[in-house]
Parts: C-alpha cells; sequence; structure tokens
C-alpha cells in the first residue's frame, strides 16, 4: 500500500475528497462558516430585494460517519487495490451503505507523545531515534512535539516545516531525571562467597515502593485537544512512545479521555519501548488503540524503533476512508458501535469501535 504520487495529482485527489466529505456532511469547506452576504453596492436592474428582501438559504444536513479502515494481510502487511465493493459496515449489528469511498492517502495532523520518564537504558534508545522520526512526514503534514510525565509540555506546536520538527526532536533531552533501583555495584554491599555481608550500617530495609506519576490519559487528552480542530479532511493522530505505565490520578480518566477522540476523530498509534509487553504494561495502550482505529508496536531492539517510525506514518496515512448515514438504528443511544468486516479471506481489519451520537452532523432546522 505504499503509493508514490506525485503532489500535484494527490493534492487535486485530495481537494476531491475534501469536496465529496463536505458534499456529503453539508457542510462548507471554510471552517463550517455561513455565507456572508454580497458587498456589491449597486443592485441589478429591476431588482426587488428592498421591497423582497433575499430569504436565507436552508442547507438540509446528513448525519455522516467518517470511519479510516487499515487492512492487513496475514503477514501484517498492508493491503492495497481494496474497492468500496469489498467492505461492508455494520452500525450496533445493523448493515450501513456506504456512501462515499476513497483509497487515497491522506495528509497526517500528528502530535508526536514522548514519554519523558522512561527508565534510563529505554530514554537512551529513544533518544539515539529521535531525529529518525521526522523522516516519517512529509510536506503536507502539520506536526507538534510533546512530551509527558505527570504533566503534558508541547515542545513545538504545529508545523508543516519538516526541518522544524527535526530541529525540536535534535534538541531534545529525555530522561532528565531517572528511577532508582537499577542493581548496580553502588547499590549493593560486600559479598563473600554469594553471601552479602553485614556492614556495619542500620539494618537493611524493605526497598521502598515506587509510586508511578505519569499520567498517561491526561497527555493523550491534552494531545486530543490539541488535534481536534483539525479539519475532516486529514487524517489526525497521536504518535505515541512510552513504556505504557500509568500513575492513577489522572484528572482525566480513560473512558473521558476516550470519548474525546473518538468526537474528534483521532487515532492513537503506540511504539512501546523497553518491557513494557512482559510487564504487562501494554493493555491500556492496546485499548487505546483498538477502539481509535490506531495500532500498536513493539520495540525490543535498539534498531526496531528507526523502522517502526515510519511504519506507524505509513499506515496512518495509506487508510481506506469509509463514510456511511447512520439508518435503523436507535439514535436515543449516545454511543454505537462499528464494525468493518473485508470480503475476502485471510484479511484482518483496523477500524475504530464506535461513534458518538452527537459527534455527527445533524439535520438542520
Amino acid at each position: 500500500m505504499n503509493r508514490r504520487t506525485p503532489a500535484s495529482t494527490v493534492a487535486r485527489r485530495l481537494l476531491l475528497v475534501a469536496l465529496a466529505l463536505a458534499a456529503v456532511s453539508g457542510v462548507s469547506l471554510a471552517g463550517q462558516q455561513q455565507s456572508q452576504p454580497s458587498q456589491s453596492t449597486t443592485p441589478p436592474a429591476n431588482s426587488q430585494s428592498s421591497a423582497n428582501p433575499q430569504q436565507p438559504k436552508i442547507i438540509a444536513r446528513t448525519e455522516t460517519v467518517v470511519v479510516p479502515v487499515t487492512v492487513k494481510d496475514h503477514q501484517r502487511q498492508l493491503v492495497a487495490g481494496l474497492q468500496r465493493g469489498d467492505f461492508r459496515v455494520l452500525d450496533d449489528g445493523v448493515e450501513q451503505q456506504i456512501v462515499f469511498f476513497s483509497a487515497d492517502p491522506f495528509p497526517l495532523s500528528a502530535v508526536i507523545l514522548i514519554d519523558n520518564n522512561l527508565a534510563q537504558r529505554q530514554a537512551q534508545q529513544v533518544q539515539k531515534s529521535l531525529e529518525a522520526i521526522a523522516g516519517g512526514f512529509g510536506p503536507n503534514d502539520e506536526v507538534a512535539v510533546v512530551v509527558y510525565d505527570q504533566f503534558p509540555e508541547t515542545v513545538s506546536d504545529f508545523t508543516f516545516n519538516n526541518d522544524t520538527v527535526f530541529a525540536s526532536l535534535k534538541r531534545l533531552e529525555l530522561g532528565s531525571h531517572f528511577p532508582g533501583g537499577f542493581g548496580g555495584p553502588l547499590e549493593s554491599g560486600p559479598v563473600i562467597n554469594g553471601q552479602a555481608q553485614p556492614t556495619g550500617g542500620p539494618p537493611p530495609t524493605a526497598a521502598p515502593i515506587v509510586q508511578e506519576t505519569k499520567d498517561l490519559d491526561d497527555a493523550l487528552w491534552a494531545s486530543g485537544e490539541m488535534l481536534k480542530g483539525r479539519g475532516r479532511d486529514r487524517r489526525k493522530m497521536i504518535f505515541l512512545i512510552t513504556d505504557g505505565n500509568n500513575s492513577r490520578h489522572n484528572a482525566h480518566p480513560f473512558n473521558e479521555t476516550l470519548q474525546l477522540l473518538l468526537v474528534s476523530d483521532i487515532s492513537v498509534y503506540s511504539i512501546s519501548v523497553g518491557h513494557a509487553f512482559l510487564q504487562k504494561q501494554t493493555p491500556r495502550l492496546e485499548r487505546y488503540a483498538k477502539a481509535t482505529g490506531g495500532d500498536v508496536f513493539f520495540a525490543a531492539k535498539d534498531r526496531d524503533l528507526e523502522r517502526l517510525y515510519s511504519a506507524v506514518t505509513e499506515e496512518a496515512r495509506n487508510q481506506y476512508t469509509l463514510t456511511f448515514s447512520p439508518e435503523d438504528i436507535d439514535r436515543k443511544k449516545e454511543y454505537h458501535s462499528i464494525e468493518v468486516r473485508v470480503r475476502r479471506p485471510d484479511l484482518s481489519v483496523n477500524a475504530r469501535e464506535g461513534y458518538y451520537q452527537g459527534a455527527v452532523a445533524g439535520p438542520a432546522r
């Protein structure tokens, strides 16, 4: 699914996609602003505008749900060449008609969100590879850089300038502090024949319990707030690099953060570093990815990171786009589940698991 298309062709295609989405959802491309009256001061001949003021235009809007879809084969390679008829979309189990379909790559609006409280080894591993992240973004992508520990901090606001992104990542210094407990020689007493010897000091005490201070949910919430105003003609994503740890003191819990992401059409793509997978610290990352139509990648070795950085942006950019207008559903429900199926065998599908009723455009009154 790695398509190399000239920039001019991509631009024309994106314009057509944006026009189609606007036509389906009934909103204008100019930021959904109301049309302004003509500034002409000379009315045409026989004009009756003074006696019969022009009636306001009524725009009928249709409820629409946009669903980006990633399709992979059994080797986890992206699958290209699928058509509208290869897909089925179900809303709360009821099959829906796909009213718009596109296989064209979309420009990205991305927040690179980096865990700034990694263990020393993982911090050094990520630090050495940071500059490579910028290589996955093109001139039509807008990118912001954010680090987080207890609180998120914006390193670089949205920019289309890839050199600015590269410079921000290059200047970033991770791991200004490291948790203790590495078991090095400075932490152990004398040993004879494998037996620890008394040191003459106070008796040893139990190792202190380290309280997790990283607020992952809050960092994702802040990134979602940054992205939610970006247009539907862009693919909105959070590019998360973390060990998966999360404190119990987030101001915005998982469900609240997930609702913001779904309402704003934002997908979460995570790269899990260190031993998070073995320590079972990835379920939260997997829940965010699965619910929003993103993905989780695991970097067990240093050389994996740079390869995964490009894999994340390629997958996010090269998704199929399906749009449907919900029919025969219970509109009293706030949350609705989505299931996307592919008619071809042996293929896996990543798509958002649902949407909120209040997030789709309703009929004009």
